[in-house]
């Protein structure tokens, strides 16, 4: 299975965003630019997290995204799926019943691939079920010894976060 480059830079918007203080919100174009992504690309994900219920979009000149909910309520399978659909990865088109060594139809028993792969796939969604952004940010925190990533981040923050209630 391969997942959109839009995974990853939705995963990692929501990481940044979760360090906001309680009444920031961050633009899009603030966020791209951290992440050196397309502001155009980027702002289509974040439109599918605030549909999803993940982020918050905040109007006005102040304004950007923010979660929605808590880090530790929001998970590596809600952004996966806001961004790339609810729909199975696998998809079975019934090509046992196609071509000249046709299965005669209608044919009742279930497709044996089918089922395989969608029992590999709730695995997956199980798992990525487990693991929420606050998680990933408690990794992060963990193995960031020196500081850096944190100051980096920090110091980004400090020049682009909007504070719209202020």
């Amino acid at each position: 299975m391969k997942l959109s480059e839009g995974v990853e830079q939705a995963i990692h918007s929501v990481l940044m965003l979760a360090a906001l203080a309680d009444d920031a919100a961050l633009p899009a174009a603030a966020l791209a630019e951290y992440h050196g992504a397309s502001t155009s690309y980027l702002l289509k994900h974040l439109q599918a997290l605030s549909g999803a219920g993940v982020l918050l979009s905040v109007p006005g000149p102040a304004g950007g995204y923010r979660l929605a909910r808590p880090a530790e309520k929001i998970s590596l399978l809600d952004i996966v799926l806001a961004v790339e659909g609810r729909e199975p990865a696998f998809r079975c088109a019934e090509i046992r019943q196609r071509g000249p060594d046709a299965l005669p139809g209608p044919y009742t028993m279930p497709c044996e691939i089918n089922a395989a792969m969608l029992k590999a796939e709730r695995a997956w969604r199980n798992e990525l079920a487990k693991v929420t952004v606050a998680s990933i940010a408690a990794e992060v925190e963990a193995h960031d010894a020196d500081g850096a990533i944190a100051a980096r981040r920090c110091a980004f923050l400090e020049r682009r976060e909007r504070h719209p209630s202020r």
